[in-house]
């Protein structure tokens, strides 16, 4: 069954909705300060996202034509930041916390949301649709490796406690 452009934009819009709401949940649930600022960036970041595909869609459904993605902004800073509160969560928490379970969700969140956006760019024939779904993809690709580094980081400190292991 083909999807039409806007049914791909629509399901982009609903999937990004379901992240603000996880992510949203999520940041209410830490007791991890640094924890809660993690989720509650990502809460904002897929906010970002829903406001960008929800402009597409009205444009879309006016002109059949995708507008150029060039509203995208530059994240850099942000992983400086991702880095600093990671720091911050491995002191606060641990590899067996609610938070790391969360972060584990996340990852197969974001990882569904590279395989969605990166299957559509492939597949789209106009170039800046493919343009909006590969930065999307990437975007949501920036997510997935952040969280799984924080992961890794958990597992890691778990592995270094001593304390923790009865052998």
């Amino acid at each position: 069954m083909a999807h039409t452009a806007e049914d791909i934009l629509k399901e982009a819009i609903l999937l990004e909705m379901k992240g603000k709401a996880f992510y949203t949940n999520v940041a209410e649930k830490c007791d991890s300060p640094a924890a809660k600022e993690i989720f509650e960036m990502m809460a904002r970041e897929e906010d970002e996202h829903i406001e960008f595909l929800s402009k597409q869609f009205q444009n879309y459904k006016k002109t059949q034509k995708f507008v150029k993605p060039d509203d995208y902004q530059d994240h850099s800073e942000e992983e400086v930041t991702l880095k600093v509160l990671t720091e911050k969560l491995i002191k606060e928490t641990n590899a067996a916390s609610f938070e790391a379970s969360a972060i584990s969700a996340a990852i197969d969140f974001e990882t569904r949301a590279v395989k969605i956006y990166g299957d559509r760019a492939k597949e789209a024939v106009d170039p800046m649709e493919k343009e909006l779904y590969q930065m999307l993809a990437d975007w949501e690709a920036g997510h997935q490796k952040a969280l799984h580094e924080m992961d890794k980081a958990l597992r890691e400190d778990i592995w270094n406690d001593h304390n923790f292991w009865a052998f």
